[in-house]
C-alpha cells in the first residue's frame, strides 16, 4: 500500500508563472532531489510531487524540497511532467509500468546516464506518455538527497535525446524548463550521446575508483596520511556510488568496454616502454594539450 506523506510548510510567494504546474520526480537522490529544489528556488507556486521511500521523503518534507510525496507511482497520476530520477535500470522497470498509474497525458522524461536502452523502453509507452529522454552533466562526489543543492545544473549542459516522433512543442518546452534551471540544453541522439558519455564520464569515473583502489590497498591509511593534492584531486570521483554506476556500465557495456579498451592500451605502452619511456613523452605532450583544451570551456 502506498504511503503518502502530507504538504508540509509554506512555500514563498512565487517569482514567475511554472512552465509545468506539476512536476512529479521519481528519486529523490541527488539529482532529484537538486531538481526539487532548484524548481522550487524557480517556481515557488508549483506542485512538487516526490515519489521514494519514506525515509528519503522525511528528509525531502523537512526542508520543503516536495509538496507531497509517496512510495507508490500513483503519486505521479496527476503530474504534466514525470521526472524519472532513480538509478537506470530503475528507470526502465519504472517505463514499463508507468501507464498503468499515470491515466492521463504527461510529459515524460529521465536524467540517466545513457539513453539507447532507456528510449527504447518508452517506446512501449501510449501516445498519452510522450518522452524525452535527458541526461543533466552534473554531479557530486557523494550522493543521496543530504547532498542535494538547487545550483546543480547551473551552467552545466544537459543533453536532450528526443525521440523521432517527438513533438517539438514538448520538446521546446522541455529546454525552456531546463534554460530556465540554469542548464545549457543540447540536443544529441542516444547513440551517440551514449558512446560520448563512455569516454567523458564513465571511463573517468571507473579509472578513478581503480586507481584509488590499488593505491589505498598498497599505501594503508599510514601511507595515505602522506599524500599530496595530486592523489586527493585526482580521486575525486572516487567516492561515488556504486549501485548507480552498476547500472550505467550495464546499460552501456559496448560503449564502457572500447573506453577501457584504449585506456588499458596506453597503460600497457607506458608498461612496455618503462625503460625508455618511449610513449611517455607523446602522451603527456598529448594530454597537456587536451587539458589546456578542456579548461578553455570553463571559461
Amino acid at each position: 500500500m502506498a504511503r503518502h506523506l502530507p504538504v508540509v510548510g509554506q512555500r514563498p510567494a512565487d517569482r514567475k508563472t511554472p512552465i509545468f504546474e506539476k512536476i512529479a520526480i521519481v528519486g529523490f537522490g541527488l539529482i532529484g532531489g537538486s531538481l526539487a529544489l532548484a524548481i522550487r528556488e524557480q517556481w515557488a507556486s508549483g506542485l512538487i510531487i516526490a515519489v521514494d521511500r519514506k525515509d528519503v521523503l522525511e528528509s525531502a518534507m523537512r526542508v520543503h524540497a516536495a509538496d507531497v510525496g509517496g512510495d507508490d507511482l500513483v503519486m505521479a497520476a496527476e503530474a504534466d511532467l514525470i521526472i524519472l530520477a532513480a538509478p537506470v535500470r530503475q528507470n526502465l522497470a519504472i517505463v514499463e509500468t508507468l501507464a498503468d498509474h499515470v491515466p492521463g497525458e504527461a510529459l515524460v522524461t529521465d536524467v540517466g546516464g545513457t539513453k539507447v536502452a532507456t528510449l527504447a523502453a518508452s517506446e512501449g509507452l501510449p501516445p498519452r506518455l510522450r518522452f524525452i529522454g535527458g541526461h543533466p552533466l552534473a554531479g557530486a562526489a557523494t550522493g543521496g538527497f543530504e547532498a542535494a543543492r538547487p545550483d546543480l545544473f547551473a551552467g552545466r549542459p544537459w543533453l536532450i535525446t528526443p525521440r523521432a516522433d517527438c513533438l517539438p512543442d514538448d520538446l521546446d518546452r522541455l529546454e525552456r524548463f531546463v534554460s530556465a534551471l540554469g542548464a545549457l540544453p543540447h540536443r544529441i541522439d542516444a547513440e551517440p550521446h551514449d558512446r560520448l558519455v563512455a569516454f567523458l564520464s564513465h571511463l573517468p569515473q571507473l579509472t578513478a575508483s581503480a586507481l584509488m583502489h590499488v593505491v589505498g590497498e598498497h599505501a594503508g591509511i599510514e601511507g595515505l596520511s602522506l599524500a599530496g593534492r595530486g592523489l586527493r584531486d585526482t580521486t575525486r570521483l572516487a567516492s561515488s556510488p556504486p549501485d548507480i554506476w552498476r547500472d550505467i556500465i550495464a546499460t552501456n557495456e559496448s560503449h564502457v568496454r572500447a573506453a577501457l579498451d584504449e585506456m588499458i592500451e596506453v597503460l600497457q605502452a607506458f608498461r612496455r616502454d618503462l625503460p625508455d619511456s618511449g610513449s611517455l613523452e607523446q602522451v603527456f605532450d598529448s594530454a597537456a594539450r587536451w587539458k589546456n583544451a578542456l579548461e578553455k570551456t570553463e571559461n
